[in-house]
């Protein structure tokens, strides 16, 4: 049976990446491992960053919490390009059981995520299909406009610059981990610090740290490319930004922080906190005389963010180095949190 999860790296070239239907060129930035967004010409100077993820219901963290995380992870796609997200199309492709108040319910917050966001949904697409079930409910398309000089893609890291990457690893894991199965961990770890873990739900969000960081400057006056990271966890994020920008890297494992609730999940679920899902994490590339600079700006919106390494030249490749020494870092195609969580299922947790 086919890997559960985001597609191989290898599969995205040869099959999908070598079959992107006719050339524009308005298009600057097109389809490409480790790159967000889209970047289309729309106006002399001007440019519209595109990007597009499922929707979803997650039955455990509830309609409210499912639409704020649906649409956040959007946002933090767009914004990774410095750009605030401007405009948002929807397609809902819901389960014939989906009684009309839970879609009122979801729709709602949809509405109320976007308008926090200053987001417009100017379109979209509503239905219930044989077929659909939970939780995935249909996909949306978020899109940001800019003027061309300024725009970022997780391609534009150059060789010298700092490694950043803000709140730590295991973020999203560790807070629907912690809704999903609830009683498992409050029995396992105590009810204090079930409420701390699911907490960590709403930091699953990087929009907030990738416009507080492109503040300081972008490309040769700060900050050259930034990437917020999914499946993979964080050494995966980093791996996709450097690999799109055609450079080598140098990561200390040991400067990544782990929370005491990512660590604890992460060992009640046998996972590796650096290789699993973690919306909320962003990695980011800096010239290294802003680095300080663009700390400074986070730590002051409440952001904790650390260096946990550097871009080097593509011949020096991605090297980490952790406490058995320094190794060639291979991608993590296979994310531990898919395992994980059906394992627990078939154990019975709740």
């Amino acid at each position: 049976m086919p890997e559960l999860g985001k597609l191989s790296p290898k599969f995205l070239q040869e099959i999908i990446l070598r079959r992107l239907g006719a050339r524009r060129a308005e298009l600057l930035q097109g389809p490409m491992f480790g790159v967000d967004n889209a970047v289309v010409r729309v106006a002399e100077g001007t440019v519209a960053i595109c990007t597009t993820d499922p929707i979803s219901i997650i039955p455990a963290l509830g309609v409210d919490a499912s639409a704020w995380l649906s649409v956040h992870l959007l946002a933090s796609d767009v914004t990774t390009s410095g750009f605030p997200p401007a405009f948002a199309v929807f397609d809902l492709n819901l389960p014939p059981k989906m009684e009309d108040a839970e879609l009122e319910a979801y729709w709602t917050s949809i509405h109320r995520a976007c308008e926090e966001l200053s987001v417009a949904i100017v379109g979209g697409h509503t239905g219930r299909f044989v077929g659909c079930d939970y939780t995935i409910m249909g996909g949306g398309v978020m899109i940001a406009v800019g003027a061309e000089e300024k725009y970022l893609t997780s391609g534009m890291a150059q060789a010298g610059d700092v490694l950043l990457l803000t709140k730590g690893c295991a973020i999203s894991t560790t807070g629907i981990l912690a809704y999903a199965f609830s009683n498992t961990i409050e029995r396992e770890l105590g009810s204090k610090f079930l409420k701390h873990a699911q907490a960590f739900l709403r930091k699953s969000s990087t929009a907030k740290d990738a416009l507080t960081a492109a503040s300081v400057g972008v490309r040769d006056q700060g900050v050259t490319a930034m990437h917020d990271v999914t499946e993979g966890g964080v050494l995966g994020g980093i791996f996709e930004l450097v690999s799109a920008s055609g450079k080598g890297a140098r990561i200390d494992q040991e400067s990544i922080q782990v929370s005491e609730e990512a660590r604890e999940v992460c060992r009640l679920f046998e996972i590796d906190p650096f290789t699993s899902l973690s919306e909320g994490s962003l990695a980011i590339s800096v010239r290294p005389e802003k680095s300080d600079r663009v700390r400074a700006v986070l730590d002051g919106a409440g952001i904790q963010s650390s260096v946990v390494g550097e871009v080097l030249a593509r011949e020096s490749g991605i090297v980490l180095v952790d406490d058995s020494g320094e190794r060639m870092l291979e991608y993590p195609e296979k994310d531990p949190y898919w395992d994980a969580y059906w394992h627990a299922v078939e154990k019975g947790w709740t």
